[in-house]
C-alpha cells in the first residue's frame, strides 16, 4: 500500500475547505431568514391590483431582486424559498395578506414560482459573472433586470395564459403594466446591493 503522498494531502485539506465553505453557518442562516422576512413585509406595501387578471403590484419583486443580489444565488434561493414556505404554511406573507397552498394555483402562482429561480439566477450572475463589477450599480441592474425579463416575467404570462385559457396575448397584456414598476424596483435594488458590496466586498465569498 502506498503511503499518501504531500499532493494527495494538499487535494484532501482544499476539498474540506471547499465543502466547509459550502455549509451554511448561523450567520448565513440569519441573512436567510431576515430577507425572508423583507420579502414578506414587503409584500403588504402596494398590493393595486392591475390588468384583465387582477394581479397586485407589490414590492415583493424587490425583496427578491436584494435576496439574489445581496446573499448570492443559494443563500438568495433559500431565503426566497423560506418565504414561499411561510406563505404555504399559513402566514399571511403574500400579497394583500393573503397565505395557504391557494396561492400556489391562482392565477398569480406563475409570479410566486418564479421567484427563487430569479433570485438564484441574479446571484449567480453577481457572484460569478460580475465579480468586481458588483459595485457597479448599473452592471448590478442588468442582472437583475435578466432575472426579471427572462424568468419572473415569462413564468407569469405562461401560468396566467394556461390557468385563465387566454391567448398568449392577453396573458403578456396583462404582465404589461408590471415592467415600469420593475423598471423602478430593478434600479433601487441595484443602487443598494452596490453600495452593500462596496461596503462588505467579503459577502459572497461563502454564498
Amino acid at each position: 500500500m502506498s503511503e499518501p503522498t504531500a499532493a494527495t494531502a494538499d487535494n484532501a485539506d482544499a476539498e474540506s475547505r471547499e465543502h466547509s465553505r459550502r455549509r451554511l453557518n448561523t450567520t448565513d442562516l440569519a441573512l436567510v431568514a431576515a430577507f425572508a422576512a423583507l420579502i414578506g413585509a414587503l409584500a403588504f406595501i402596494g398590493a393595486i391590483p392591475v390588468g384583465g387578471a387582477g394581479v397586485p403590484i407589490t414590492l415583493q419583486t424587490l425583496g427578491v431582486a436584494l435576496a439574489g443580489a445581496i446573499l448570492g444565488p443559494l443563500r438568495g434561493f433559500l431565503a426566497v424559498l423560506l418565504y414561499l414556505g411561510l406563505g404555504a404554511i399559513g402566514l399571511p406573507v403574500f400579497a394583500e395578506h393573503s397565505a395557504g397552498l391557494g396561492a400556489f394555483t391562482g392565477v398569480s402562482a406563475g409570479y410566486l414560482l418564479a421567484f427563487p429561480l430569479s433570485a438564484a439566477l441574479i446571484g449567480y450572475l453577481v457572484k460569478y459573472v460580475l465579480r468586481d463589477r458588483r459595485t457597479s450599480a448599473l452592471w448590478v441592474f442588468l442582472a437583475i433586470a435578466a432575472g426579471s425579463v427572462l424568468v419572473v416575467h415569462p413564468l407569469g404570462i405562461t401560468w396566467m395564459k394556461f390557468h385563465q385559457d387566454v391567448p398568449w396575448t392577453v396573458a403578456a397584456s396583462w404582465d404589461l403594466p408590471f415592467w415600469l414598476g420593475d423598471l423602478v424596483k430593478t434600479a433601487i435594488a441595484a443602487i443598494i446591493a452596490a453600495e452593500v458590496h462596496r461596503a462588505f466586498p467579503a459577502l459572497l465569498k461563502r454564498a
